[in-house]
């Protein structure tokens, strides 16, 4: 007859742990795997807009970005940027540039297209259709949520390059074309994928699609 060995109240309490810690650690690493877990999509069909025909919506890895557009503010900038939208120029590219809970840019047509990426250039490709001029509005707060156009140091080098800001950056202010603010999907744009040691992302996310709602 075999003899039954008690387990000790320490090794009881040491095999509890493991158990503990081999859940935490799973979970962890399913919750990091599943960036997007606890972000809730927006459907922009559920929602009544006050001028639909200036709505634009970007879907990112995690789900739907909604922007409202200004042309009121920026005619000649928003123009541009819905003849990008429309034409679907937006779609596979790389969010480039990101600065984590404070920034995101993309919108490099020549250098961050998805499978095409040049990590040497990205940020400064072009669109082909030539820069616009800017159209600075000095009344304009950058608020979190806040879309403008980038621009090389210089002003009147608008082209297809844009950036969102996730939060308050007064400095902004008088410094950059506007042409919107996210009305939906703040966090959705902090899932986006960032590198605490470079702005610019090796392996960046990409746009799933852009388009205007009407």
């Amino acid at each position: 007859m075999i003899k039954k060995i008690k387990a000790s109240k320490s090794e009881k309490l040491i095999f509890i742990f493991l158990i503990l810690l081999a859940i935490t650690t799973f979970c962890t690493y399913f919750i990091v795997k599943n960036k997007c877990l606890f972000v809730k999509n927006i459907d922009p069909k559920n929602i009544t807009f006050k001028n639909p025909n200036n709505i634009a919506v970007l879907n990112a890895p995690c789900g739907n970005v909604i922007i409202e557009l200004y042309p009121n503010i920026s005619p000649n900038a928003v123009q541009r940027f819905v003849t990008l939208i429309k034409s679907n120029a937006y779609e596979n590219i790389a969010f480039h540039r990101v600065i984590e809970n404070k920034l995101i840019q993309a919108g490099d047509l020549e250098f961050g297209k998805k499978g095409n990426l040049d990590y040497g250039k990205i940020g400064t490709g072009k669109s082909g259709l030539g820069t616009i001029k800017s159209e600075i509005d000095n009344d304009f707060n950058y608020t979190k949520g806040s879309v403008g156009l980038a621009r090389t140091f210089k002003n009147d080098t608008e082209d297809s390059q844009f950036f969102i800001i996730l939060q308050d950056e007064p400095l902004f202010e008088g410094e950059y074309t506007p042409v919107g603010k996210v009305l939906y999907g703040l966090e959705v744009l902090k899932k986006i994928k960032s590198d605490k040691r470079s702005e610019y992302i090796l392996r960046p996310d990409f746009i799933n699609s852009f388009k205007m709602l009407n």
